[in-house]
């Protein structure tokens, strides 16, 4: 079982690993941090994009020789082979940590498996330590996988002007791998952010078949894609894929006559979050399972 300080560890991870966002792919954004023999916080470290040190690396670097003995936690299952980077169970074993948690187990392991090679050569490793809450992070990076598609957010205006939610947007755009405009271009969230050779931004126009859209975005590297605007045709034409939404409906004073088509959530959706920002209202609403 884990500990309270453990807990709060991989929370801390989990929070870190989230910086990842719209640059790891198509790599996973994922977090560690390793605590001393005594539960102590002693280094912390997120993978930032492919070809970079992983997050476990760049958190035993930060240890140093604190990590002897200690526990690393990681929210995804360490790599078990080597690609642009050494596999990262090796590194955890040669940093010599006696514990390894873990929130998700990584699906793309090769082999026996991360975890595996860590319980031969001795380390204690435990599996699904506040999984659900790491899928936060993690999930539309191994919803990509189980598709072999992007995971796809539409982001539009209900009730209010589209060119109001640019602040909102911006947010918005840091975190996704791909944006299509409001206009149709196509752009990288942040232009640059991602790793060399590892991505590429879809030349417009976009095929008219959804199916080839989607393989575009796939073969690009992107495992997030932001759809901006209600007269999007690209969002009209990729509907039935769409993974979640985010509506964006104006405030109201405190009596007034309801609206009840600026807040319609879309069929198959069901509401999942609600986030105030200015003015504004933020439905969040994901594809119902089933």
């Amino acid at each position: 079982m884990a500990t309270p300080n453990e807990l709060t560890a991989m929370r801390r991870a989990i929070a870190i690993s989230a910086q990842g966002l719209g640059t790891t792919s198509p790599n996973p954004p994922v977090g560690c941090v390793i605590l001393d023999r005594d539960g102590v916080p002693v280094g912390e470290g997120y993978h930032l994009r492919k070809g970079d040190h992983h997050a476990e690396v760049n958190a035993l670097t930060a240890a140093g020789e604190r990590s002897e003995g200690g526990t690393a936690v990681v929210t995804l299952e360490p790599c078990n082979h080597h690609g642009r980077t050494p596999p990262c169970r090796q590194a955890l074993i040669d940093a010599k940590v006696s514990r390894v948690l873990i929130a998700v187990m990584d699906p793309t392991s090769r082999g026996e498996g991360g975890a595996a090679v860590l319980e031969q050569a001795g380390i204690e490793v435990e599996r699904g330590v506040l999984e659900q809450e790491a899928l936060l992070v993690l999930g539309p990076w191994l919803h990509s996988l189980r598709t072999g598609r992007p995971h796809i957010t539409w982001a539009y205006s209900a009730g209010a002007e589209e060119d109001d939610r640019d602040q909102v947007l911006a947010e918005l755009r840091r975190t996704h791998d791909l944006v299509i405009r409001r206009d149709g271009a196509v752009e990288e969230g942040v232009r640059g952010s991602h790793g060399e050779d590892a991505f590429r931004v879809p030349l417009p126009p976009l095929d008219d078949e959804p199916g080839k859209v989607l393989q575009a975005f796939n073969e690009a590297g992107a495992r997030t894609v932001l759809i901006e605007g209600s007269s999007n045709d690209v969002a009209w034409l990729l509907a039935d894929v769409v993974d979640r939404v985010i509506i964006d409906v104006p405030g109201l004073p405190p009596s007034s006559v309801p609206n009840p088509a600026s807040e319609s959530i879309p069929s198959g959706f069901q509401l999942v979050d609600v986030m105030v920002s200015g003015l504004h209202i933020h439905l969040i609403a994901e594809r119902a399972l089933g």
